[in-house]
């Protein structure tokens, strides 16, 4: 059985709109399955200490519970609805006042009664009616408003202080009775479970959020204003320890930087000096002068002005006038039109011109780069088949077998080159030829056939680059005809627009086009002198009207400029990326290309060396530097290996031996366009003391040796060895008179005594003859002292 909980006071509800108590929600938890009932009423205790709470009673057990009638106002009782429990209808008098009291307490008596009806007795029910009716047997009076407001209050401070939610519920109210319980009640509070839990914002009005937008602005002015305010405050303190004030000076750095913001206002009691019309009189006056004096320049400017519009007109005038200066003007106008258009000419064709230029130079670095491979995988294959039988070590294998037949494949191709190259030696009756003093350049008739087709389809498209251009505008003679008229008749003009400079940049695109056919590295090449561009230009030069003391003139350089900067630049990418050094033919066609063109820039300029020279002769040196250092190989076998001459050691060893010698040859011929130093540096140094004379060590002495030694000093220029107080050659052929010494040693206790005139005759042409008389002294050939006194 559940315990009692403690009375609490209600709102009071009612049924018609009339009633005098407020409203009250029905609340208190549910159990699920059951249906809620509204609880007991309660009604302020009545006066004269009647027993209001008699009518209260708490619940028990958790079912159904009674509705009790609320009591009507008997001042609108005659508007009150009848109650559909069997509420009392319109009251009348006393007695029917009396009959509805009597009710009432029997309904209420009975709601707790039918809640528990499960457990008590029917008869105890009845029991407690009849109870209740002679109890409440004498006039109820109904309490008045204040005391229906401090029942309330009081029930409002039980409720604070008890902390559990109570169980009782009451029946809904309508609107209209909580209207007049809200207005009769203005300052009473629902209770916690009647407030309603807005679970969604208010939507706000057009008014409401324009003031939150104000109240937000006005937020961040106040916050912003604040930081103004506290930077201010730090700028002061920086400041204050800047200048490091004292403790006893409190300057207030606020103060004064307000008092230089503000304006400084007039002070009237400040005293003047007294007003001096002497002064203001002559400050007045030396105004004056100024002004006056600035006029006066005004119209000294504004005179001179006018004069020159005056001369202006009259020489427009003068001008008209004259026939000759108006056929002047059309010349210059005809001159500024043609300049014009061949410009726009030329950039419209330099991009073909530059694209048949890469297609030509793309074709010729094929074939080169081709050149270059087959002889160092030719070379490479020799090398290791010669290795392979000095080691007689054959492998049977199938893969061993394949490469050892393509091995087999590139000796024999390199074999049959060999013999047509005798061939053909021998039909030109060129009986003295060494082996491997052959360029090996040759193509097969297939490759060359593609390669002279390739080529003429380039040169084809060159004829087609200015096939719709006049002649005036593409011939190299008719442009510099253009511009030697207007030298003619007008010379202080043309001279005074640097035209002298101008005509190498305006010849450049159309000389590049006579150049695409140009091959220096072929021996049948046209020269430099014979081209029509070359001869046009001397030309024009030769006709210049200069007097012989303007040897600085622009027009003397105009063949030097177009050598440097049109003719050296491709020369310079034909040595870079084309040339062969170990090609003779080559080498030969070069140097004579070069050799024209060094020597016409060095007339026509008084500049020892020029920029594009330099640029030239360094790719001379680096792409030669590079062939000693990839393509030279001589190898060395033992002595029984290359004794017999017939033996492949022996014939490979001899045809690396005159490449070697050969490439020494071609180096050297640069004697005369590139300094002494670089020559033996590269020739001396790092080709004849590295690879020859390292070969001749190993060399059987005899007379193939001495005739080695021969061709290498046939080779060396002659220039080298021209003074005649020379007792000592240079110091890079030490180690080859070392060597030339040491043979003559070896020769004369042989059958081969005569060849040690020939050492002896090597050691005077070098310039070894402390050497030679050292070695006649020592072996008392006294019938070779004439040799060497004869120097």
């Amino acid at each position: 059985m559940a315990h009692r909980p403690k009375r609490t006071f209600r709102q009071r509800r009612t049924d018609s709109s009339d009633s005098d108590g407020a409203e009250e929600p029905s609340a208190g938890p549910r159990v699920p399955g059951e249906q809620a009932a509204p609880g007991p009423e309660e009604e302020g205790p009545p006066p004269g200490g009647g027993r209001a709470e008699a009518a209260i009673r708490p619940f028990r057990g958790r079912g159904s519970r009674g509705r009790g009638r609320v009591w009507a106002s008997s001042r609108r009782a005659a508007r009150a609805a009848p109650r559909a429990d069997g509420g009392v209808g319109a009251p009348g008098d006393l007695e029917q006042q009396e009959s509805r009291t009597v009710d009432l307490s029997t309904d209420e008596e009975d709601g707790p009664q039918h809640a528990t009806g499960s457990k008590d007795d029917p008869s105890s029910s009845s029991n407690s009616s009849s109870t209740l009716e002679e109890e409440f047997s004498s006039i109820v009076n109904i309490p008045d408003a204040a005391v229906i407001r401090a029942a309330r209050r009081r029930r409002g401070l039980a409720r604070a202080r008890e902390d559990y939610i109570p169980l009782d519920v009451t029946r809904p109210s309508t609107l209209s009775d909580r209207k007049e319980s809200s207005a009769e009640e203005p300052d009473s509070e629902p209770d916690d479970h009647e407030q309603r839990i807005p679970f969604t914002p208010k939507p706000q009005t057009l008014k409401q959020r324009m003031a939150e937008e104000t109240t937000t602005r006005s937020e961040e002015t106040s916050e912003e204003s604040q930081e103004d305010e506290n930077q201010d405050i730090w700028e002061q303190q920086q400041m204050r320890k800047a200048v490091k004030i004292t403790e006893g000076r409190d300057i207030d750095l606020s103060s004064h930087s307000s008092e230089f913001q503000t304006v400084k206002k007039f002070d009237t009691t400040v005293s003047f000096p007294p007003v001096n019309l002497e002064v203001i009189k002559k400050q007045l006056n030396t105004r004056l002068t100024l002004l006056q004096d600035t006029h006066r320049s005004h119209l000294r400017e504004y005179e001179k002005y006018i004069e020159d519009v005056k001369s202006s007109k009259s020489a427009i005038q003068n001008l008209e006038n004259l026939p000759e200066q108006a056929l002047n003007i059309k010349f210059y106008k005809s001159m500024k039109i043609y300049v014009e258009n061949l410009i726009d000419c030329l950039n419209e064709k330099i991009i073909n011109i530059q694209e048949i230029e890469s297609s030509l130079h793309a074709l010729l670095l094929k074939q080169a780069m081709t050149f270059m491979k087959r002889r160092q995988d030719e070379l490479k294959h020799e090398s290791t088949y010669l290795q392979q039988l000095s080691r007689k070590a054959e492998t049977s294998t199938n893969g061993s077998l394949a490469i050892d037949e393509k091995a087999q494949w590139i000796l024999e191709e390199i074999e049959s080159r060999r013999t047509r190259r005798r061939q053909a030696r021998a039909l030109s009756g060129n009986c003295d030829h060494q082996e491997g003093t052959s360029s090996d350049d040759e193509l097969s008739s297939a490759d060359m056939t593609d390669f002279q087709k390739s080529q003429g389809d380039i040169l084809q498209d060159r004829k087609k680059i200015f096939e719709d251009v006049h002649d005036d505008f593409c011939n190299i003679q008719n442009i510099l005809l253009k511009f030697q008229q207007w030298r003619e008749k007008f010379p202080d003009s043309y001279y005074e627009a640097f035209i002298g400079l101008c005509i190498p940049k305006l010849l450049n695109p159309l000389i590049r086009v006579q150049l695409l056919d140009w091959n220096p590295l072929k021996f049948d090449s046209i020269g430099l002198k014979q081209m029509s561009w070359f001869t046009s230009i001397e030309e024009f030069m030769d006709n210049s009207t200069e007097d012989s003391k303007k040897e600085d003139s622009s027009d003397k350089k105009i063949l030097s400029t177009v050598i440097n900067k049109t003719v050296i630049p491709r020369l310079t990418d034909f040595v870079e990326f084309i040339w062969d050094p170990l090609s003779t033919s080559q080498t030969t066609s070069l140097i004579t290309h070069c050799t024209v063109i060094l020597d016409e820039l060095s007339i026509r300029e008084n500049e020892v060396i020029s920029k594009g020279k330099q640029d030239l002769l360094k790719s001379i040196v680096s792409r030669m530097k590079k062939a000693i250092e990839d393509d030279v190989f001589i190898p060395l076998y033992p002595k029984s290996a290359v004794e017999d001459k017939t033996s492949p050691h022996s014939k490979f060893q001899e045809r690396q031996f005159w490449s070697g010698l050969k490439l020494f040859r071609n180096v050297l011929l640069w004697n005369g366009l590139l300094p002494d130093g670089t020559l033996q540096e590269l020739g001396l140094g790092k080709l004849l003391n590295r690879y020859l004379v390292v070969a001749l060590h190993n060399a059987v002495p005899g007379l193939d040796v001495v005739k080695k030694c021969s061709q290498i000093t046939a080779y060396l220029p002659e220039k080298w060895f021209e003074s005649s107080a020379m007792r000592t050659s240079i110091p890079q052929l030490e180690n080859f008179i070392q060597f030339l010494l040491q043979s003559a040693h070896k020769l004369s206790t042989s059958e081969f005594r005569d060849e040690v005139k020939e050492i002896i005759l090597i050691l005077v042409k070098i310039r070894a003859l402390n050497q030679a008389d050292s070695f006649i002294e020592e072996y008392h050939l006294d019938h070779l002292k004439s040799v060497v006194s004869k120097v």
